[in-house]
């Protein structure tokens, strides 16, 4: 009888075909062939016999029910995943000099260990949302401002150099920790200094919205050092005031210290002093309570973890020539970083003290 029915036409009704085109492709075909048997028992109810007006009965109940539980599905979405399906777009939060993890070319193209990580998230999006063609937005942001541009939802993913601490995870999530840095401080070597005792009374340069002169404070051979706190509004502006004298350290990541070091005018005049202040892990930061992007993202990151991508992607930026200068850091990975691509964790800064 459905087959005489949907032989009678020709073609699937209007109302079918129109529903079809209205929903992406696999809801669209799933709703199609619903719409087709429903139309064909209702055009053919004529020819039930009673004892078939109960099949006909369930077989559209059944079609009911389909139909209702492929518009939830097409309302799934939710979040970040939802606002970009709807934007058609998604922003991304960069740095630009936050080496080697998001910083400039020779060309002023953002590049990085975390870019190349975010953009393999992107990826993962695109798939999920069926959206090859998705636009990608790059929103610069600094210390100061990328939690609030994060939290507002200016930007998605901030694929910065953002500690991962207790305090910043009431406002938003991270992804697992893909980078753990060393809080210490760079110098000129004509200036003698190698320890913090000897900063009593001069000025110290830290990034505008980073953890670093807190940390110097709060450690027991920065406690009775009263040391001048001056401010650069982001790290390769605080690198300048080390290099023009009008700071006499630099306290900030240990990689973001060799990056800056490795691209100034004259690498070897510094060095990388110092006790590590503390050990932190670094990770993407997107927004809090947000169950299905926090999911892509995780599954995204533990997957390059498990493929062994995140390894090759260290080793391109931390062990190998990398741009503008074509300098190598020659970061080796740390023992932390190491056991957290083991077990992939999203842990906050103060479990690392522990």
């Amino acid at each position: 009888m459905f087959v005489t029915a949907r032989q009678a036409s020709g073609k699937p009704p209007l109302f079918c075909r129109a529903q079809a085109a209205s929903f992406d492709f696999w809801t669209g075909w799933r709703s199609y062939c619903l719409q087709i048997a429903y139309n064909a028992i209702y055009s053919a109810r004529a020819e039930l016999l009673p004892e078939d007006r109960m099949f006909k009965q369930a077989l559209f109940a059944i079609a009911v029910t389909s139909l209702s539980s492929q518009a939830i599905l097409a309302q799934e979405l939710d979040g970040t995943l939802k606002k970009v399906k709807d934007s058609g777009a998604i922003t991304l939060g960069i740095r630009t000099s936050s080496g080697p993890l998001s910083y400039l070319d020779a060309n002023q193209k953002v590049v990085g260990y975390h870019i190349d990580i975010c953009y393999k998230i992107v990826d993962a999006v695109k798939a999920k949302l069926k959206m090859p063609n998705l636009k990608v937005t790059e929103q610069e942001v600094t210390s100061q401002n990328r939690i609030p541009l994060v939290v507002n939802g200016t930007v998605d993913l901030e694929c910065g150099s953002t500690t991962n601490n207790a305090d910043r995870q009431k406002q938003v999530a991270f992804a697992p920790t893909t980078f753990v840095t060393n809080v210490r401080m760079a110098v000129k070597k004509s200036s003698g200094i190698t320890d913090l005792d000897q900063l009593s009374g001069k000025p110290v340069a830290t990034t505008t919205g980073t953890t670093s002169v807190a940390l110097m404070r709060s450690h027991e051979k920065g406690k009775n050092v009263d040391f001048k706190e001056v401010y650069g509004k982001d790290h390769a502006d605080s690198f300048q005031m080390l290099e023009s004298d009008r700071a006499v350290a630099f306290v900030m990541d240990d990689n973001l210290l060799a990056s800056n070091i490795a691209n100034s005018q004259n690498p070897s005049a510094y060095a990388i002093v110092g006790p590590a202040l503390s050990t932190e892990p670094i990770a993407i930061m997107l927004r809090r309570d947000d169950s299905q992007f926090k999911a892509l993202v995780d599954d995204t990151v533990k997957g390059m973890m498990k493929s062994g991508e995140i390894n090759k992607l260290y080793t391109k930026w931390f062990l190998s020539p990398i741009p503008p200068k074509n300098s190598n850091l020659n970061f080796t990975m740390s023992e932390q970083l190491k056991a957290a691509i083991a077990n992939p964790n999203d842990n906050p800064a103060e479990s690392y003290k522990k």
